[in-house]
């Protein structure tokens, strides 16, 4: 994947800073976004926006129809201007409800019992209720909506479904109201908004700016209904003087939210209307504001309502270094050495500073797609001072700050730009990353085993008792110490997936190899039946993807050793960039990994051909005695390595390897493993960078 080049003046306007604020569970990185070593940006502003909520696309979708903000030192909602921030108005329970106004399904309008049981159904789908409190003919009345949808056709497409679900004829929403003036005080508004909604219609106070309120009728969702409104309302309150609220037109329409669907009281929810230059900032003081729909995390900075795509997007602005406080505490473990955290920190500033407006509305967004950012939550003492240590510092090659993409582990070797995106700059090299074994340490062994029912899977070594004797092959044989102890399918213990057998002390056991437990460092991924990578492979190959897979084969590997190309049936399997060989086999750790067939082996012949042999059609063993077939089921066979694996008449596939994401640049267990050994940062970082400086701007 690239972009394209970004000019300076693009991402300064990008990236400009407002006035400085008052200061104030681990994810190792995975994979960063593929980049262009054509992106720079210069290391001397202030503020970065993260996209939390948005929909921009194929770059990037995470939606959701509103946001709960909270703090402890309370919200006020404003926007900024000429470098500061100027409040509207001050939320004075400290908590709020936004949105954006857009497309709904108007539900049901009626009393509390009909609205909490259309609510309840609703929550079980993905048309997402919201439910507000409303007055109208003199009354309270609950109103019930669906959704927010980008488009009236795909709200109509939503109202089959909603009605069908609730037994109740909904009806599509939107965003077209008419004002009936502006007032110089929300107590003026709400006068107004009173007498109109005892006559019957919807109606709602809005802050336009501070101190400027105005009051809008209706919210139609197309032309005809839009002046059957005027129509009506010319005809009932003939007083009022009405007027068209422009789409640009920025407000924030007040309403209140029953805790229907949120479990709390009931609090205000105020919806942002205009169109996608509509912006409003909610600022949450020194106590930072909680966001409860992101696992109610509670970030620093200030919080950016606005809108993309029709639908709402949430943006943290936050001061640069604050923001890495929570990237590297996320990123790697505070127990690390100073260094490794050092040269965390200086990547991830970079890394940071480097993307320009790559999301339009954020240079970043919130997870591993470009660093894991998790709020205050993964903040500690020890980052921050390694983050304080080298503020302002970046890695740049010929005079531009560089893109330092990272991984979690690099498996004993970093990649080569060929074997990751198909392109890279000159920091960018495979090299030595011993260090990274580290990740190994304290890790126990497990012992890969065969039943005597011909299962296979692995044991524990801390469950595992060896016996005398080894078998014809020289294999050793073990049993276990407690009743009923899990076979596993991998090394690891894995919550959600079943073990592949129940194994009893004095259970004889054949022992296949031992290995270190799956983990960052080395991993062991599968088995795979044939059609479940048939389906992963489905949109992730170039050209069209088999049918059916009978052996599956590395056959190109770059420099590292990573896979550059894979075969299935003796037909390349193309893909749009090495690394997508990753999500293309199942979901795996690294690239740099080896295959092998639980129904077939491959046998290297003295002429160098490689022969094929499946198991369901038996193997042939020669003997003193001569020659035989076996049943091909619960065959051994071993390399010269001395690793032996059994061949039985399934075929799936099993991946074995090192590493854990995409290995291009720094690798964070790799960092730890040259900082125990005594590097500082900028060592470790000219390290994993080549020709690179280590500079402060």
């Amino acid at each position: 994947m690239s972009e394209k080049a970004l000019n300076q003046n693009t991402i300064i306007g990008t990236w400009a800073g407002r006035a400085k604020r008052a200061t104030a569970a681990i994810v190792l990185a995975v994979v960063c976004l593929p980049w262009s070593p054509t992106i720079h940006a210069a290391a001397t502003q202030e503020d970065i926006r993260v996209v939390i909520f948005a929909d921009l696309g194929s770059k990037y979708k995470a939606t959701v129809p509103a946001v709960t903000l909270k703090s402890s030192g309370g919200l006020s909602v404003g926007q900024n201007s000429g470098g500061s921030f100027q409040a509207w108005t001050g939320l004075p329970d400290s908590t709020a409800r936004f949105s954006v106004d857009s497309y709904r399904v108007k539900v049901l309008e009626g009393n509390e019992a009909a609205a909490i049981k259309a609510a309840q159904v609703l929550q079980k789908t993905n048309d997402k209720p919201t439910v507000f409190i409303g007055s109208k003919n003199g009354g309270s009345v609950y109103q019930v909506y669906a959704g927010i949808y980008a488009s009236e056709q795909a709200a109509q497409a939503a109202v089959q479904r909603i009605s069908t679900a609730t037994g109740v004829q909904a009806e599509v929403t939107g965003n077209k109201h008419w004002s009936t003036g502006n007032y110089g005080s929300e107590q003026e508004a709400n006068l107004v908004r009173t007498t109109i909604a005892a006559a019957g219609f919807d109606a709602f106070t809005v802050i336009q700016s501070r101190g400027q309120y105005a009051v809008w009728v209706g919210e139609e969702s197309n032309d005809s209904k839009f002046l059957a409104l005027k129509t009506e309302l010319e005809s009932k309150q003939p007083r009022l003087t009405l007027s068209k609220v422009s789409a640009t037109q920025t407000g924030l329409i007040v309403r209140q939210e029953a805790g229907v669907t949120t479990g709390s009281q009931v609090m205000t929810h105020y919806v942002l209307s205009g169109s996608d230059n509509s912006k409003v900032t909610v600022n949450g003081g020194n106590d930072g504001i909680q966001v409860v729909e992101r696992s109610q995390r509670t970030y620093r900075g200030d919080m950016e309502i606005g809108m993309t795509s029709g639908q709402l997007a949430l943006v943290n602005e936050v001061p640069l270094e604050q923001y890495l406080y929570s990237v590297v505490g996320a990123e790697v473990y505070s127990s690390w050495p100073d260094e490794a955290l050092k040269a965390q920190s200086v990547a991830a500033r970079s890394y940071a500073l480097a993307q320009g407006n790559r999301f339009q509305i954020g240079n970043v967004v919130d997870g591993t797609l470009s660093q894991a950012y998790n709020g205050k939550a993964s903040e500690h003492a020890n980052v921050s001072e390694a983050v304080d240590a080298t503020a302002g510092e970046v890695i740049k090659s010929g005079g531009k700050v560089v893109e330092a993409v990272f991984s979690s582990n690099a498996g004993g070797v970093t990649a080569d730009a060929s074997e990751v995106w198909n392109s890279g700059g000159e920091s960018f090299a495979s090299v030595d990353s011993s260090g990274d074994i580290s990740a190994q340490k304290g890790a126990q062994e497990w012992y890969h085993v065969l039943l005597s029912s011909g299962k296979t899977g692995y044991i524990r070594e801390d469950n595992v008792k060896e016996l005398e004797g080894v078998t014809e092959a020289g294999l050793d044989k073990v049993t276990v110490t407690a009743e009923n102890t899990n076979v596993r399918p991998i090394p690891q213990i894995q919550s959600n997936v079943a073990a592949v057998a129940k194994a009893q002390p004095g259970e004889e056991m054949i022992v296949l190899e031992k290995v270190p437990q799956s983990g960052d460092y080395a991993w062991v991924r599968g088995p795979f039946t044939a059609a479940q990578l048939v389906k992963s492979l489905q949109g992730k190959v170039t050209g069209t993807a088999p049918s059916s897979i009978d052996h599956l084969d590395v056959t190109k590997r770059g420099p590292s050793g990573r896979v550059l190309e894979v075969e299935g049936n003796g037909s390349p399997l193309k893909v749009k960039y090495p690394d997508m060989y990753r999500s293309a086999m199942g979901g795996l750790p690294s690239t740099l990994f080896d295959i092998a067939s639980t129904g077939s082996y491959t046998v290297l012949g003295a002429d160098g051909a490689t022969t094929h042999v499946n198991g369901a059609q038996g193997t042939t063993i020669l003997s003193a005695s001569g020659s035989s077939t076996s049943s091909g089921n619960g065959v051994i066979v071993m390399n010269e390595d001395r690793h032996a694996r059994v061949i039985d008449k399934t075929q799936s596939f099993i991946f074995t390897g090192k590493g854990n994401g995409h290995g291009l640049g720094l690798s964070q267990w790799g960092a730890n493993g040259l900082a125990d050994q005594g590097y500082d940062y900028k060592k470790i970082l000219q390290h994993y960078y080549k020709n690179v400086d280590i500079v402060k701007d």
